[in-house]
C-alpha cells in the first residue's frame, strides 16, 4: 500500500516560487516557503490525499494502524505520534540563524522533544549560501555579545552550495538557510526552533521578530569541526547512505533501470521523496502508482518489497 498525503503549503516573509511547479500543482498561492509533506504536527497534521484512507489525518491513520504502520520498535518508542516531519524549503530570502535544543533540554524547557534534522539541496540559484556550525571557537559570553552587536553570522561557517549537497544538523547545532538554496529537510517530528538572529529585519506589521538568545544559548554546541558537509560518493542504480542517526536513516538512490527495495527485514515505515525524472512504484501485493517529481509517498511498516522503474532520483528514510 501507498499513502500519499496532500502537501500544507506555508507562505512565508522569506518564500519564493519554486514549490509550487516543483510538484506539479494548480494553486495561485504566493511566497510559499515551505511545504509539509508529511506531518503529525499538532494542529499541522497532513490529511491523505487519495485511496482508502482518504480525508484521514496523519495521527488518525496512525492511531487507527498503530504498529502496522510504523512498526512495532517505533511504536513503542513513539506511540501515537509519528516520527518525523518532511518538508520542501524554498528561501527567496534568508532565513533566521537558529539552533534546536535536544531532547534533555527540551523537556527541560517543557518541550515535547528537540530536533535533529537534515537538508539535502535540490537545484537551486547560483552562489547560493547556507549556514552550518561554528567556525572557531566562541564561548557563551562571546555568543551574546555577538548577537547583541550583529556579528554572530562572522563565527558561523558559511557554504556554497549546489545541487546533491548534503548537511547532517544534530540538535545544538546552529544553522541558517541563506537565499536562493531550495531543499528538502527531513527532520524530528518537532517546531521547536529558536531564533537567535534575524538582520533586524521587521514583519509585514512593523514588528521585530521575536528572538530567542537565553533559551538557544542553554542549546548551543560550542564545538568546532573541520567541515559540516556530509561528503558521499554519487552512484547510479544502488542506494547511498547519507545519514545514519537515532531518529532516521536516509539514503539516496539514483536509477535508470529497474530495481527491487527489499523491506522485509525492516521493522518502520518508509518515506520515499522523488527528487527528479519518473517513474512507477510497484509493492508486494500489486499496488502500482506513479512517482515523479515532487512526489513524497509512505509505505507502512507491513510492506515487504517495491520495484521501482523509470528514470528517477529519490530519498529514502525511516526510523
Amino acid at each position: 500500500m501507498f499513502i500519499r498525503f496532500e502537501p500544507l503549503l506555508k507562505s512565508t516573509l522569506w518564500g519564493g516560487d519554486k514549490i509550487i511547479p516543483f510538484k506539479h500543482l494548480n494553486s495561485e498561492q504566493q511566497q510559499v516557503g515551505e511545504s509539509w509533506e508529511i506531518s503529525g504536527v499538532a494542529d499541522n497534521e497532513t490529511v491523505v490525499s487519495d485511496g482508502p484512507y482518504q480525508g484521514k489525518s496523519l495521527n488518525i491513520l496512525l492511531h487507527e494502524m498503530k504498529a502496522q504502520l510504523i512498526g512495532v520498535d517505533n511504536y513503542r518508542r513513539f506511540g501515537d505520534e509519528f516520527p518525523l516531519l518532511i518538508k520542501f524549503i524554498d528561501a527567496h530570502q534568508d532565513l533566521s540563524i537558529q539552533v534546536h535544543p535536544n531532547d534533555e533540554i527540551a523537556h527541560r524547557q517543557g518541550k515535547p522533544r528537540g530536533k535533529t534534522e537534515m537538508w539535502y539541496i535540490m537545484e537551486s540559484e547560483p552562489n547560493s549560501m547556507l549556514y552550518s556550525g561554528l567556525q572557531k571557537e566562541i564561548t557563551p559570553e562571546q555568543y551574546k555579545t555577538m548577537v547583541d552587536d550583529g556579528t554572530i553570522t562572522d563565527a558561523i561557517a558559511q557554504y556554497k552550495v549546489k545541487e546533491g549537497d548534503v548537511f547532517f544538523l544534530p540538535a545544538g547545532r546552529i544553522h541558517s538557510i541563506g537565499t536562493g538554496c531550495f531543499l528538502v529537510e527531513i527532520q524530528q517530528t518537532s517546531d521547536v526552533t529558536y531564533r537567535i538572529y534575524d538582520y533586524k529585519r521587521k514583519d509585514k506589521n512593523g514588528n521585530y521578530r521575536e528572538l530567542h538568545t537565553r533559551e538557544a544559548a542553554e542549546c548551543i554546541n560550542y564545538h568546532v569541526e573541520k567541515s559540516y558537509r556530509t561528503e558521499y560518493v554519487p552512484r547510479k542504480n544502488q542506494g547511498v547512505s547519507l545519514v545514519q542517526c537515532p531518529y532516521f536513516n536516509t539514503a539516496i538512490y539514483d536509477l535508470d533501470e529497474p530495481m527491487t527495495l527489499d523491506y522485509s527485514e525492516l521493522d518502520s515505515f518508509v518515506i520515499l521523496i522523488a527528487l527528479r525524472g519518473e517513474g512507477t512504484l510497484t509493492d508486494d501485493e500489486g499496488n502500482k502508482i506513479p512517482f515523479r517529481m515532487g512526489d513524497t509517498v509512505l509505505l507502512p511498516a507491513t510492506t515487504q518489497m517495491v520495484e521501482v522503474e523509470g528514470t528517477v532520483k529519490f530519498l529514502e528514510t525511516y526510523v
